[in-house]
């Protein structure tokens, strides 16, 4: 796993709320978007999205992430 791109896969998913959105965005499939973010959650030990199936959502380590991934 590259870092850098997991690290602005997070951002692009949590910009647009949608794996699918990335996805297209990306031209990959929605499984490489999740195993990227599944791969960086691993790595930093948290998890960064609560996800369902109607909703996804920041978890509070993963809002302080968005904001150190941004600056």
């Amino acid at each position: 796993m590259d870092r850098l791109d997991a690290m602005q896969c997070f951002v692009r998913i949590a910009e647009r709320g949608s794996f699918v959105a990335v996805a297209n965005e990306l031209n990959v499939d929605r499984s490489v978007v999740t195993r990227q973010l599944a791969a960086l959650e691993k790595s930093l030990g948290v998890k960064l999205l609560n996800r369902s199936t109607r909703r996804l959502g920041l978890t509070t380590e993963g809002a302080a992430y968005l904001e150190r991934c941004r600056s």
